[in-house]
């Protein structure tokens, strides 16, 4: 189980995953912040990146919030790493 804690940005043009070089990730997300839409969007995409189910991710805090932490039930820690660093900038 690993647990990701990021930045997400609504009303991006398109979904983008960006990682500083300091490690801190910030998602850009097409969806709009209302009614969870961008929350679920946020959900799906992570889910395409990591090659997860949907299913075995979830939102643990940060609904309202920019600020996000992410649970991925089923993905380790190292390919969690291992993924986040072939999208560092």
């Amino acid at each position: 189980m690993a647990v990701l804690h990021l930045k997400a940005k609504p009303n991006a043009r398109q979904n983008e995953l960006l990682v500083a070089a300091d490690g801190a990730v910030t998602v850009r997300l097409h969806a709009p912040a209302q009614d969870g839409k961008a929350n679920a969007c946020l959900l799906a995409f992570l889910a395409e990146v990591f090659g997860q189910p949907k299913s075995s991710l979830t939102l643990l805090a940060g609904h309202t919030s920019p600020f996000k932490k992410v649970e991925l039930a089923a993905l380790s820690e190292d390919a969690l790493r291992t993924t986040l660093a072939a999208y560092q900038q």
